[in-house]
């Protein structure tokens, strides 16, 4: 009897700890559920690991040349040696290279151009027809990397994909809520109060289809 009493409470109790554990999980998924922009792709092209730049210093052929970028994010001139490239943009690079290049060449005309883009490298995981890595041309969204996967199966959870993605050390998981992108009923806008976007992936993103 004494331990009939105790089972309300007990149940109580449970129930709070399963509010506090969701509490304590959610805010991760809901800060990056409703982060601005993820469905706009950035304006700007950041250059990455394996690109190939054009690098060009006019009326100065011996620093004319294409080169890839190294793993480890560098570009190797002479007189400069080892530069910096990925993570800037073309712009950047140009600029910090004509700022580098001023202490041996007077008023220097330096040129880059990302001849090809091989850092551009996505994953899709789980329940698609063709799972695998994909390696992209220009930017693309959620739903255009999954069409490139041959789409979700049958048995896939369409309302649980997500989208894993490095920040700072970490791993943000990024919901995608496909039938609200994909219901032929709501309209952009509609789309956009609900919070359901076609997300603008980055280079290095999973996505995963359970």
């Amino acid at each position: 009897m004494r331990r009939e009493r105790h089972l309300p409470r007990l149940r109580r109790l449970l129930a709070i700890g399963a509010v506090v554990v969701a509490a304590l999980v959610s805010p991760a998924v809901g800060t990056a559920q409703t982060e601005p922009g993820l469905n706009r792709c950035p304006a700007e092209y950041l250059i990455g690991l394996e690109d190939v730049l054009d690098i060009a210093v006019w009326g100065n052929t011996e620093l004319t040349r294409s080169m890839p970028v190294r793993p480890d994010g560098k570009i190797s001139l002479p007189l400069l040696n080892d530069v910096q490239a990925a993570g800037l943009t073309p712009m950047q690079l140009r600029e910090m290279l004509t700022k580098s290049l001023s202490t041996y060449l007077t008023a220097p005309n330096v040129s880059v151009i990302v001849r090809e883009v091989h850092s551009f490298k996505v994953t899709v995981i789980g329940e698609v027809k063709t799972p695998g890595r994909y390696e992209l041309k220009s930017r693309a969204t959620v739903l255009d990397v999954l069409a490139m996967a041959g789409g979700p199966t049958d048995y896939a959870s369409r309302g649980k994909i997500s989208v894993l993605r490095q920040r700072d050390g970490s791993t943000a998981q990024i919901p995608f809520e496909m039938d609200k992108v994909t219901a032929k009923s709501s309209s952009r806008s509609d789309a956009a109060d609900s919070g359901a976007a076609n997300i603008c992936l980055m280079p290095g993103d999973i996505v995963v289809v359970p």
